[in-house]
C-alpha cells in the first residue's frame, strides 16, 4: 500500500499544475516597480504543487524535521517534506488528512497535529506511522448557527500548553453573534476546558503570542471598526465591536460590560475608551487602503537570519497580496509602535506565515470568496532573504517631543537633518457602528528640527502637536544615502497611545508665539465616507455623480440595477444603452464589504483603480474616486446593506466602457462593461 501510494505521489509531482504556472506568471508579471526593488532584498519563490493539487492555504505549521503542515479550505491537511527545494529542488506533499469543516489554523505540540475547524479544535495523531492520521479527537467544540460568516481560527499554544482561538462573528448585514462565544477569543486547556479570555472580536484572522508571552491579535475594517488595527489582548478586554457582549452575563464571563455600555458617537475609539474602563485601544492602527484592506496572519521574527529586523513582527494582508513589518514598543506599560511597508508582488492573497527550518518565510495564500490582487487562486510560496540589507527605516521611537528614527544603514547626515526631508500628519478614524470610517482631526506637524548621530543611523525630530490616540504619518522622502539611494519604503505610521516623559531637545522658536507654532494648520477633517461632495468635472453639461434627475429631464429612457456578488463582483457582467440614453442606474451594495461604481473610458480601468489606491489619506472622503478624466461618472462608496441612485447621460460615442470599484484592490476583479451601440 505504501508503495502505491509513493509512486502515485511520485507520478503527480512530475506533473505541474497550470494553476501553478498562472501563479508564477502572474508573480513574474508582478515583479515590477516597487516589487522589482524589493526583490533585490527578500526573493518570492514559488512551490510548486501536483497536478489537481487545490492548496487554498488555511493554517501552516512548521514539523521537528522542517516539513511543512499545511491545512486548506476545503478540509485537507497536507504534509510537504522538502519545502525548501533542496537536493532533487521538487517538494513532495503527503496527504495527512481529510474531510474537515474549513480549518483556518494549525499547531503542532507534542507528536499531534492541531487544526481549528469551523466548531471545534481538533488533535490528530498518526499511531501506526503510515503518513496518515488515523486518531482524530475533539479538545473543545462550540456551537455554530450555520452563517457563512462563522470562521474559526488557531489555535495558538502558551508555553503552558493552553491554547487560544478566536471566534468571527457571523454577517447578517452587519456583525453578529448568534451563538454564545461568537466574537470572543477563548482559552482551552489540553484536556478541554475552556474559558471566556476576552471579548469585542470581529473579524480575528491573525493572533501570535510574543516571545514574551503577550497576545496581539489583527482585525479587520468593519463595523466599529474603521480601519486594519492590531490589539494587545489581556483577560478581560474588550476591543471594540460589542456583539460578543450579549454573552457577558454567561458563567466564567470575565467581563460585565453589555452593548447598552457602548456609546455611538462616532469619536475616536481613543477618546471613548477614556470612558468604557474595559475598552482597549489599539497597539497600530494600519490604515486603510493604505497598508491593505484585510489583516490577516502575523509573525514575529525570532529567527535572526531574516535581515535587519529581529524582533519585529511582520503581517499579512489578504486583499492587497502584500506584507507588512511592524516595530512595537512599551511606553509607560502601554504598547504602541510602526507599521511600514514590506513585500508585495505574492501570487494570491496572503492569509498565513510561518518560519522555516533554514530562516526562510512560508507564506499561504488563498482568494476563493474574498478576491486578492494576486490574481492567482491559491499559491504557497517562500520568502528569503538575499543577505543584503535595504536602506529602511528599521524603527521609529516616541520621544517627548517628537519620534526617534533609527536606519538600517547610515543617512547622509545633511539631509536628514533637515527638516524639509520629512512630513508628519496625524489622523484617525471615527468609532461607530457603521462600517469603517474615513480619515478624520487630520493635521499637518511642523517639524521644527532634526538632530541627527554621527554616524547617520539615527534622527531625532522635534515635531509640534503630537496628540495622544492618533495614527502619526512620517514621511521620509528626502532622506538618503550618501550615495545618493532613497530609502526602498519612506513611510512609517505610527500609532501613538502615549507621549513618553524625558528630555526634550532645545529647540529655539522661530517665528509666531509658542501657542501658535504648537497648534498645526488642520489641512482636512472629512465627513462620513460616501457622505461628501467634492468638486467633479463634467462631461458636457453633466456632473460626474447626480444622485437626482436633472430637471431638464422629462424621463428616464433606460433603469440599470446593479448588484453585488460575494467575491467581489457584480450580478451583471454588462448592460447595454443607447449613445446619449437618459440613464438612471440604481446601485445596492449586497456584500459585507465597501463598494462603489465608477464608469471610466474604454481601456482605463486599470489606470483608475491604480490612481484611487494612491489617494492615500484623502481617498475615503474622495470615495475613494480620483480626480480624473477617464472617469466619466460614479456613485459613493457605499455601506453595506445600502443602495445609491445615480443619472447620467450615456456617451455619445459607441463603445465598451468599463465600471469598475476602485476601493483600493477591488479593480481588479470588480468590473464590468457599459455597452453603448445604437
Amino acid at each position: 500500500m505504501k508503495k502505491r501510494i509513493a509512486l502515485a505521489l511520485a507520478l503527480a509531482v512530475m506533473m505541474v499544475l497550470t494553476v501553478h504556472v498562472t501563479a508564477r506568471a502572474q508573480s513574474n508579471r508582478q515583479a515590477t516597480g516597487k516589487s522589482a526593488a524589493e526583490d533585490v532584498y527578500y526573493h518570492i519563490k514559488t512551490l510548486p504543487l501536483p497536478e489537481g493539487m487545490v492548496l487554498e492555504v488555511g493554517g501552516l505549521a512548521l514539523l521537528p524535521n522542517g516539513s511543512l503542515a499545511v491545512s486548506t479550505r476545503r478540509g485537507e491537511i497536507w504534509i510537504v517534506e522538502n519545502p525548501y527545494m533542496t537536493g532533487t529542488g521538487q517538494p513532495r506533499y503527503r496527504l495527512y488528512a481529510s474531510g474537515l469543516h474549513e480549518p483556518l489554523g494549525l499547531a503542532y505540540r507534542d507528536n499531534a497535529i492541531y487544526a481549528t475547524q469551523r466548531g471545534e479544535i481538533t488533535r490528530m495523531m498518526d499511531v501506526d506511522e503510515d503518513g496518515r492520521a488515523d486518531v482524530f479527537e475533539t479538545v473543545y467544540a462550540w456551537p455554530l448557527s450555520g452563517n457563512y460568516h462563522e470562521y474559526s481560527y488557531g489555535p495558538v499554544f502558551r508555553p503552558d500548553g493552553t491554547m487560544l482561538v478566536t471566534l468571527n462573528l457571523a454577517w447578517v448585514g452587519k456583525g453578529a453573534s448568534l451563538v454564545p462565544w461568537r466574537g470572543w477569543t477563548l482559552e482551552i486547556t489540553p484536556d478541554g476546558k475552556m474559558t471566556p479570555f476576552a471579548t469585542g472580536m470581529r473579524s480575528p484572522a491573525g493572533f501570535f503570542l510574543t516571545k514574551e508571552g503577550d497576545f496581539f491579535y489583527s482585525e479587520n475594517q468593519g463595523d466599529w471598526v474603521g480601519s486594519g488595527r492590531i490589539t494587545h489582548v489581556e483577560r478581560g478586554d474588550f476591543v471594540g465591536n460589542p456583539e460578543g457582549l450579549r454573552w457577558t452575563s454567561e458563567p466564567g464571563s470575565p467581563l460585565k460590560l453589555t452593548a447598552e455600555d457602548v456609546p455611538d458617537t462616532g469619536e475616536p475609539l481613543f477618546d471613548v475608551a477614556k470612558r468604557v474602563d474595559a475598552l482597549k485601544p489599539p497597539a497600530v492602527w494600519l490604515p486603510h487602503g493604505i497598508l491593505g484592506i484585510s489583516t490577516s496572519g502575523i509573525l514575529q521574527d525570532t529567527v535572526g537570519t531574516f535581515g535587519p529586523f529581529e524582533g519585529q513582527f511582520f503581517v499579512g494582508d489578504q486583499g492587497h497580496s502584500k506584507i507588512f513589518r511592524m516595530a512595537l514598543e512599551k511606553v509607560d506599560g502601554v504598547y504602541q509602535g510602526a507599521v511600514f511597508p514590506f513585500r508585495e508582488g505574492f501570487a494570491s492573497g496572503v492569509l498565513r506565515l510561518a518560519w522555516g527550518s533554514d530562516g526562510s518565510m512560508f507564506v499561504g495564500q488563498t482568494s476563493r470568496g474574498w478576491d486578492a490582487t494576486g490574481r492567482a487562486p491559491y499559491a504557497l510560496q517562500r520568502l528569503v532573504w538575499t543577505g543584503e540589507t535595504p536602506f529602511e527605516a528599521r524603527t521609529i521611537s516616541a520621544r517627548p517631543d517628537g519620534f526617534e528614527i533609527e536606519f538600517t544603514r547610515p543617512a547622509d547626515v545633511v539631509k536628514a537633518a533637515d527638516p524639509a526631508s520629512y512630513e508628519v500628519t496625524s489622523f484617525t478614524y471615527k468609532y461607530h457602528h457603521e462600517y469603517g470610517s474615513p480619515v478624520i482631526n487630520q493635521e499637518s506637524l511642523p517639524v521644527r528640527h532634526v538632530q541627527v548621530s554621527e554616524d547617520g543611523l539615527r534622527a531625532r525630530l522635534v515635531v509640534d502637536g503630537l496628540r495622544e490616540g492618533y495614527i502619526h504619518e512620517i514621511k521620509m522622502a528626502g532622506v538618503m544615502t550618501p550615495a545618493g539611494e532613497p530609502l526602498l519604503h519612506d513611510t512609517g505610521y505610527y500609532t501613538l497611545n502615549r507621549i513618553p516623559e524625558g528630555q526634550r531637545l532645545a529647540v529655539a522658536r522661530t517665528g509666531g508665539t509658542p501657542e501658535a507654532s504648537a497648534r498645526p494648520e488642520i489641512v482636512a477633517v472629512s465627513a462620513q465616507a460616501g457622505g461628501s461632495t467634492r468638486p467633479s468635472g463634467e462631461i458636457g453639461p453633466q456632473a460626474k455623480r447626480l444622485t437626482e434627475m436633472p430637471t431638464s429631464w422629462e424621463k428616464v429612457d433606460v433603469t440599470i440595477t446593479l448588484k453585488t456578488l460575494p467575491g467581489m463582483k457584480y450580478d451583471l457582467p454588462s448592460f447595454e444603452v443607447k449613445p446619449g440614453a437618459r440613464v438612471r442606474l440604481v446601485f445596492n451594495n449586497d456584500d459585507d464589504m465597501l463598494h462603489n461604481v465608477v464608469i471610466v473610458k474604454p481601456g482605463t480601468a486599470d489606470k483608475v483603480g491604480q490612481d484611487a489606491v494612491q489617494l492615500g489619506l484623502r481617498g475615503a472622503e474622495m470615495n475613494w474616486v480620483p480626480e480624473s478624466d477617464d472617469v466619466l461618472y460614479y456613485t459613493a462608496l457605499l455601506q453595506p446593506e445600502t443602495s445609491e441612485s445615480i443619472y447620467f447621460t450615456a456617451p455619445a460615442t459607441p463603445g465598451d466602457y468599463t465600471y469598475v470599484c476602485t476601493f483600493p484592490g477591488h479593480y481588479i476583479s470588480m468590473r464590468g462593461t457599459m455597452r453603448v451601440a445604437p
